[in-house]
Protein backbone atom coordinates (compact mmCIF):
# COMPACT_ATOMS: atom_id res chain seq x y z
CA UNK A 1 0.00 0.00 0.00
CA UNK A 2 1.42 3.40 -0.98
CA UNK A 3 0.58 5.36 2.16
CA UNK A 4 1.99 8.59 0.79
CA UNK A 5 -0.31 8.79 -2.24
CA UNK A 6 -2.96 11.47 -1.90
CA UNK A 7 -6.06 9.40 -2.49
CA UNK A 8 -9.46 11.02 -2.92
CA UNK A 9 -12.60 9.65 -1.25
CA UNK A 10 -16.11 10.85 -1.91
CA UNK A 11 -18.95 10.22 0.55
CA UNK A 12 -22.66 10.45 -0.20
CA UNK A 13 -25.48 9.79 2.20
CA UNK A 14 -27.77 11.71 4.47
CA UNK A 15 -31.23 12.99 5.09
CA UNK A 16 -31.05 11.41 8.55
CA UNK A 17 -28.30 10.79 11.08
CA UNK A 18 -28.69 7.06 10.44
CA UNK A 19 -27.28 7.51 6.95
CA UNK A 20 -24.83 10.30 7.76
CA UNK A 21 -22.97 9.24 10.91
CA UNK A 22 -21.72 5.87 9.57
CA UNK A 23 -20.12 7.77 6.67
CA UNK A 24 -18.48 10.18 9.11
CA UNK A 25 -17.18 7.23 11.16
CA UNK A 26 -15.51 5.76 8.06
CA UNK A 27 -14.14 9.17 7.03
CA UNK A 28 -12.51 9.57 10.46
CA UNK A 29 -10.75 6.20 10.14
CA UNK A 30 -9.60 6.91 6.59
CA UNK A 31 -8.01 10.12 7.87
CA UNK A 32 -6.40 8.15 10.70
CA UNK A 33 -4.83 5.61 8.33
CA UNK A 34 -4.12 8.03 5.48
CA UNK A 35 -3.79 11.60 6.82
CA UNK A 36 -3.09 13.01 3.36
CA UNK A 37 -6.34 11.73 1.89
CA UNK A 38 -8.74 14.26 0.35
CA UNK A 39 -12.35 13.83 1.45
CA UNK A 40 -15.51 15.31 -0.05
CA UNK A 41 -19.11 14.85 1.06
CA UNK A 42 -22.12 15.27 -1.23
CA UNK A 43 -25.52 15.94 0.30
CA UNK A 44 -28.43 18.34 0.43
CA UNK A 45 -27.95 21.64 2.21
CA UNK A 46 -31.40 21.60 3.86
CA UNK A 47 -30.87 18.26 5.65
CA UNK A 48 -28.71 17.21 8.60
CA UNK A 49 -25.59 16.78 6.48
CA UNK A 50 -25.75 20.41 5.37
CA UNK A 51 -25.11 21.50 8.97
CA UNK A 52 -23.00 18.68 10.43
CA UNK A 53 -20.46 18.14 7.64
CA UNK A 54 -19.22 21.76 7.37
CA UNK A 55 -19.11 22.00 11.19
CA UNK A 56 -16.69 19.05 11.24
CA UNK A 57 -14.42 20.75 8.73
CA UNK A 58 -15.06 18.47 5.76
CA UNK A 59 -15.55 19.76 2.22
CA UNK A 60 -19.20 19.68 1.23
CA UNK A 61 -21.05 20.00 -2.07
CA UNK A 62 -24.82 20.08 -2.32
CA UNK A 63 -27.12 18.73 -5.02
CA UNK A 64 -30.79 19.54 -5.65
CA UNK A 65 -32.33 16.09 -5.06
CA UNK A 66 -35.23 15.61 -2.67
CA UNK A 67 -37.04 12.40 -1.76
CA UNK A 68 -40.31 11.38 -3.36
CA UNK A 69 -43.13 11.70 -0.81
CA UNK A 70 -45.26 8.56 -0.41
CA UNK A 71 -48.35 10.75 0.04
CA UNK A 72 -49.22 13.05 -2.83
CA UNK A 73 -47.67 16.49 -2.61
CA UNK A 74 -47.42 19.07 -5.41
CA UNK A 75 -43.62 19.06 -5.06
CA UNK A 76 -43.62 15.42 -6.22
CA UNK A 77 -44.27 16.79 -9.70
CA UNK A 78 -40.78 18.34 -9.58
CA UNK A 79 -39.08 15.05 -8.72
CA UNK A 80 -38.13 14.06 -12.31
CA UNK A 81 -36.59 17.51 -12.89
CA UNK A 82 -34.74 17.47 -9.56
CA UNK A 83 -33.44 13.97 -10.27
CA UNK A 84 -32.17 14.96 -13.72
CA UNK A 85 -30.47 18.10 -12.40
CA UNK A 86 -28.95 16.12 -9.50
CA UNK A 87 -27.56 13.50 -11.87
CA UNK A 88 -25.90 16.23 -13.95
CA UNK A 89 -24.59 17.97 -10.81
CA UNK A 90 -23.22 14.68 -9.50
CA UNK A 91 -21.36 13.81 -12.69
CA UNK A 92 -19.84 17.31 -12.75
CA UNK A 93 -18.77 17.18 -9.08
CA UNK A 94 -17.25 13.73 -9.55
CA UNK A 95 -15.53 14.76 -12.79
CA UNK A 96 -13.86 17.68 -11.02
CA UNK A 97 -12.99 15.85 -7.79
CA UNK A 98 -12.04 12.52 -9.43
CA UNK A 99 -12.48 10.25 -6.39
CA UNK A 100 -10.52 7.02 -6.28
CA UNK A 101 -13.33 5.52 -4.19
CA UNK A 102 -16.90 6.71 -3.61
CA UNK A 103 -18.70 5.52 -0.49
CA UNK A 104 -22.50 5.60 -0.38
CA UNK A 105 -24.20 5.30 3.00
CA UNK A 106 -27.84 5.47 1.89
CA UNK A 107 -30.63 7.97 1.63
CA UNK A 108 -31.94 9.38 -1.63
CA UNK A 109 -28.95 11.74 -2.02
CA UNK A 110 -26.60 8.76 -2.40
CA UNK A 111 -28.29 7.62 -5.61
CA UNK A 112 -27.23 10.39 -8.03
CA UNK A 113 -23.90 11.00 -6.25
CA UNK A 114 -22.70 7.40 -6.35
CA UNK A 115 -24.04 6.84 -9.86
CA UNK A 116 -22.03 9.90 -10.94
CA UNK A 117 -18.90 8.41 -9.39
CA UNK A 118 -19.44 5.14 -11.22
CA UNK A 119 -19.78 7.02 -14.54
CA UNK A 120 -16.24 8.39 -14.21
CA UNK A 121 -14.84 5.00 -13.19
CA UNK A 122 -14.44 5.36 -9.41
CA UNK A 123 -14.48 2.26 -7.22
CA UNK A 124 -17.75 2.02 -5.27
CA UNK A 125 -18.41 0.92 -1.69
CA UNK A 126 -21.96 0.84 -0.34
CA UNK A 127 -22.89 0.80 3.35
CA UNK A 128 -26.24 -0.70 4.33
CA UNK A 129 -27.20 -0.06 7.94
CA UNK A 130 -30.65 -1.67 7.96
CA UNK A 131 -31.79 -5.27 8.09
CA UNK A 132 -34.07 -4.59 5.10
CA UNK A 133 -31.82 -2.85 2.55
CA UNK A 134 -32.99 0.52 1.28
CA UNK A 135 -34.08 1.17 -2.29
CA UNK A 136 -30.99 3.29 -2.99
CA UNK A 137 -28.62 0.46 -2.03
CA UNK A 138 -30.51 -2.06 -4.13
CA UNK A 139 -30.57 0.25 -7.15
CA UNK A 140 -26.82 0.85 -6.87
CA UNK A 141 -25.88 -2.81 -6.36
CA UNK A 142 -24.67 -3.24 -9.94
CA UNK A 143 -22.30 -0.27 -9.58
CA UNK A 144 -20.71 -1.51 -6.36
CA UNK A 145 -17.40 -3.24 -5.85
CA UNK A 146 -18.28 -4.01 -2.23
CA UNK A 147 -21.45 -3.80 -0.14
CA UNK A 148 -20.94 -3.74 3.62
CA UNK A 149 -24.03 -4.92 5.50
CA UNK A 150 -24.92 -4.79 9.19
CA UNK A 151 -27.26 -7.79 9.43
CA UNK A 152 -26.99 -11.32 8.12
CA UNK A 153 -30.74 -11.01 7.37
CA UNK A 154 -29.84 -8.61 4.54
CA UNK A 155 -28.03 -11.20 2.41
CA UNK A 156 -31.17 -12.60 0.78
CA UNK A 157 -32.10 -9.21 -0.72
CA UNK A 158 -29.01 -8.98 -2.96
CA UNK A 159 -28.40 -10.74 -6.25
CA UNK A 160 -24.58 -10.79 -6.27
CA UNK A 161 -23.56 -12.33 -2.94
CA UNK A 162 -19.85 -12.06 -3.81
CA UNK A 163 -19.97 -8.31 -3.20
CA UNK A 164 -21.33 -8.63 0.34
CA UNK A 165 -19.31 -8.17 3.53
CA UNK A 166 -20.98 -8.66 6.94
CA UNK A 167 -19.03 -5.83 8.54
CA UNK A 168 -21.51 -4.08 10.82
CA UNK A 169 -22.66 -0.49 11.10
CA UNK A 170 -19.74 1.95 11.53
CA UNK A 171 -19.75 3.91 14.81
CA UNK A 172 -17.41 6.75 15.68
CA UNK A 173 -14.54 5.72 17.95
CA UNK A 174 -15.11 8.78 20.13
CA UNK A 175 -18.32 7.27 21.60
CA UNK A 176 -17.61 5.42 24.85
CA UNK A 177 -19.02 4.92 28.31
CA UNK A 178 -17.74 7.14 31.13
CA UNK A 179 -18.02 7.00 34.94
CA UNK A 180 -21.75 6.78 35.77
CA UNK A 181 -21.59 8.99 38.86
CA UNK A 182 -19.80 11.70 36.89
CA UNK A 183 -22.29 11.33 34.01
CA UNK A 184 -25.31 11.70 36.32
CA UNK A 185 -23.84 14.89 37.77
CA UNK A 186 -23.83 16.40 34.28
CA UNK A 187 -27.62 16.01 34.27
CA UNK A 188 -27.96 17.07 37.92
CA UNK A 189 -29.47 13.70 38.79
CA UNK A 190 -29.06 11.29 41.72
CA UNK A 191 -27.72 7.76 41.74
CA UNK A 192 -30.97 5.91 41.11
CA UNK A 193 -32.60 3.93 38.29
CA UNK A 194 -32.55 6.09 35.16
CA UNK A 195 -34.55 5.86 31.95
CA UNK A 196 -33.09 7.52 28.86
CA UNK A 197 -35.68 8.52 26.23
CA UNK A 198 -34.59 9.23 22.65
CA UNK A 199 -36.74 9.90 19.62
CA UNK A 200 -34.04 10.97 17.20
CA UNK A 201 -32.79 14.50 16.52
CA UNK A 202 -36.22 15.65 15.33
CA UNK A 203 -38.14 13.68 17.95
CA UNK A 204 -40.91 11.08 17.96
CA UNK A 205 -44.45 12.21 18.73
CA UNK A 206 -45.72 8.83 19.98
CA UNK A 207 -42.79 8.32 22.36
CA UNK A 208 -43.09 11.85 23.75
CA UNK A 209 -46.83 11.53 24.29
CA UNK A 210 -46.42 8.14 25.97
CA UNK A 211 -43.76 9.49 28.35
CA UNK A 212 -45.93 12.49 29.22
CA UNK A 213 -48.99 10.31 29.84
CA UNK A 214 -47.08 7.93 32.13
CA UNK A 215 -44.64 10.37 33.71
CA UNK A 216 -46.13 10.52 37.20
CA UNK A 217 -46.29 6.76 37.52
CA UNK A 218 -42.72 6.37 36.27
CA UNK A 219 -41.45 8.88 38.82
CA UNK A 220 -43.54 7.27 41.57
CA UNK A 221 -41.64 4.05 40.93
CA UNK A 222 -38.44 5.89 41.92
CA UNK A 223 -37.25 6.17 38.30
CA UNK A 224 -35.64 9.35 36.98
CA UNK A 225 -35.66 10.36 33.32
CA UNK A 226 -33.32 11.94 30.79
CA UNK A 227 -35.69 12.91 27.99
CA UNK A 228 -34.66 14.07 24.54
CA UNK A 229 -37.88 15.35 22.99
CA UNK A 230 -36.40 16.39 19.66
CA UNK A 231 -36.32 20.00 18.55
CA UNK A 232 -39.80 19.84 17.02
CA UNK A 233 -41.43 18.90 20.35
CA UNK A 234 -39.32 20.60 23.00
CA UNK A 235 -41.58 23.62 23.52
CA UNK A 236 -44.56 21.32 24.07
CA UNK A 237 -42.90 19.12 26.71
CA UNK A 238 -40.27 21.30 28.41
CA UNK A 239 -42.73 22.13 31.22
CA UNK A 240 -42.45 18.51 32.41
CA UNK A 241 -38.91 19.16 33.70
CA UNK A 242 -38.39 18.57 37.42
CA UNK A 243 -35.70 17.48 39.88
CA UNK A 244 -35.92 13.93 38.55
CA UNK A 245 -36.93 14.63 34.93
CA UNK A 246 -34.47 16.41 32.64
CA UNK A 247 -35.87 17.55 29.30
CA UNK A 248 -33.74 18.51 26.27
CA UNK A 249 -34.44 19.28 22.61
CA UNK A 250 -31.20 17.49 21.72
CA UNK A 251 -28.48 15.84 23.82
CA UNK A 252 -24.97 16.78 22.73
CA UNK A 253 -23.10 14.49 25.17
CA UNK A 254 -24.33 11.02 24.28
CA UNK A 255 -21.42 9.52 26.22
CA UNK A 256 -22.90 10.97 29.43
CA UNK A 257 -26.48 10.06 28.47
CA UNK A 258 -25.71 6.41 27.73
CA UNK A 259 -23.48 6.15 30.81
CA UNK A 260 -26.23 7.51 33.06
CA UNK A 261 -29.03 5.21 32.00
CA UNK A 262 -30.04 1.75 33.17
CA UNK A 263 -32.55 1.43 30.34
CA UNK A 264 -33.10 3.15 27.00
CA UNK A 265 -36.44 3.83 25.30
CA UNK A 266 -35.87 4.76 21.66
CA UNK A 267 -36.71 4.39 18.00
CA UNK A 268 -34.99 1.52 16.19
CA UNK A 269 -32.84 3.58 13.86
CA UNK A 270 -29.69 1.94 12.56
CA UNK A 271 -27.33 4.34 14.32
CA UNK A 272 -29.07 3.90 17.68
CA UNK A 273 -28.83 0.12 17.31
CA UNK A 274 -25.15 0.28 16.36
CA UNK A 275 -24.45 2.41 19.42
CA UNK A 276 -26.40 0.31 21.92
CA UNK A 277 -24.84 -2.93 20.70
CA UNK A 278 -21.35 -1.46 20.88
CA UNK A 279 -21.91 -0.10 24.40
CA UNK A 280 -24.22 -2.85 25.67
CA UNK A 281 -27.17 -0.59 26.53
CA UNK A 282 -30.38 -2.44 27.55
CA UNK A 283 -33.12 -1.05 25.37
CA UNK A 284 -36.83 -0.95 24.60
CA UNK A 285 -37.05 -0.32 20.86
CA UNK A 286 -40.17 1.27 19.38
CA UNK A 287 -39.93 1.09 15.57
CA UNK A 288 -41.25 4.11 13.73
CA UNK A 289 -44.22 3.20 11.51
CA UNK A 290 -43.45 6.17 9.28
CA UNK A 291 -40.15 5.11 7.70
CA UNK A 292 -39.58 3.65 4.26
CA UNK A 293 -40.38 -0.07 3.95
CA UNK A 294 -40.83 -0.40 7.74
CA UNK A 295 -37.09 -1.01 8.07
CA UNK A 296 -36.96 -0.04 11.76
CA UNK A 297 -39.25 -2.94 12.62
CA UNK A 298 -36.88 -5.39 10.95
CA UNK A 299 -33.90 -3.80 12.74
CA UNK A 300 -35.59 -4.20 16.14
CA UNK A 301 -36.85 -7.70 15.33
CA UNK A 302 -33.29 -8.85 14.62
CA UNK A 303 -32.28 -7.84 18.16
CA UNK A 304 -35.47 -9.01 19.84
CA UNK A 305 -35.11 -12.52 18.43
CA UNK A 306 -31.63 -12.72 20.00
CA UNK A 307 -32.81 -11.40 23.40
CA UNK A 308 -30.66 -8.31 22.81
CA UNK A 309 -33.46 -5.71 23.10
CA UNK A 310 -37.17 -5.50 23.89
CA UNK A 311 -39.53 -4.68 21.01
CA UNK A 312 -42.76 -2.69 21.50
CA UNK A 313 -44.98 -1.60 18.65
CA UNK A 314 -45.68 2.10 18.38
CA UNK A 315 -49.47 1.73 18.62
CA UNK A 316 -49.39 0.02 22.05
CA UNK A 317 -46.52 1.93 23.66
CA UNK A 318 -48.57 4.26 25.84
CA UNK A 319 -50.77 1.42 27.10
CA UNK A 320 -47.89 -0.95 27.92
CA UNK A 321 -45.19 1.52 28.89
CA UNK A 322 -45.39 1.40 32.69
CA UNK A 323 -45.69 -2.37 32.80
CA UNK A 324 -42.66 -2.91 30.54
CA UNK A 325 -40.41 -0.13 31.86
CA UNK A 326 -40.88 -1.02 35.52
CA UNK A 327 -40.54 -4.76 34.90
CA UNK A 328 -37.27 -4.33 33.00
CA UNK A 329 -35.57 -1.54 34.93
CA UNK A 330 -36.08 -3.29 38.29
CA UNK A 331 -34.80 -6.66 37.02
CA UNK A 332 -31.00 -6.44 37.15
CA UNK A 333 -30.56 -9.93 35.73
CA UNK A 334 -32.71 -9.11 32.71
CA UNK A 335 -30.81 -5.85 32.18
CA UNK A 336 -27.51 -7.74 32.32
CA UNK A 337 -28.79 -10.33 29.84
CA UNK A 338 -29.92 -7.66 27.37
CA UNK A 339 -26.61 -5.84 27.73
CA UNK A 340 -24.53 -8.99 27.26
CA UNK A 341 -26.53 -10.19 24.25
CA UNK A 342 -26.46 -6.76 22.64
CA UNK A 343 -22.67 -6.63 22.90
CA UNK A 344 -22.43 -10.02 21.18
CA UNK A 345 -24.03 -8.43 18.10
CA UNK A 346 -21.65 -5.48 18.06
CA UNK A 347 -18.99 -5.08 15.42
CA UNK A 348 -16.92 -2.24 16.93
CA UNK A 349 -14.24 -2.42 14.22
CA UNK A 350 -16.67 -1.85 11.33
CA UNK A 351 -15.50 1.69 10.56
CA UNK A 352 -11.86 0.61 10.63
CA UNK A 353 -12.46 -2.41 8.38
CA UNK A 354 -14.36 -0.35 5.79
CA UNK A 355 -11.75 2.43 5.87
CA UNK A 356 -8.94 -0.06 5.22
CA UNK A 357 -10.94 -1.63 2.38
CA UNK A 358 -11.53 1.78 0.84
CA UNK A 359 -7.80 2.56 0.95
CA UNK A 360 -7.04 -0.87 -0.50
CA UNK A 361 -9.48 -0.32 -3.36
CA UNK A 362 -7.97 3.10 -4.03
CA UNK A 363 -4.58 1.45 -4.38
CA UNK A 364 -5.81 -1.01 -7.03
CA UNK A 365 -5.41 0.14 -10.58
Amino acid sequence: MKDQKKYRFLFAGGGTGGHLFPAIAVAERIQFHNPDAELLFIGTRSKIEGKIIPSLGYKFKSIWIKGFSRSFKPENLLFPLKLLVSLIQSVWINFRFKPDVAIGSGGYVAGPAIWGASVIGSKIILLEQNSLPGITTRLLEKCANEIHISYEDSVKYFKDKSKLRLTGNPVRKSLELIDREYALKQFRLKNRKTLLVLGGSLGASTINEAVAANLNEIVNNNIQIIWQTGKLYYDKFKAYESDCVRVFPFIESMDAAYSSCNLLLARAGATTIAEITMLGIPAILVPSPNVAENHQYYNAKSLFEKNAAFLVEDKILSEKMIEIVVALITDDQKLNDLSSNAKKLSKPDAADIIAKQAIKLADVK
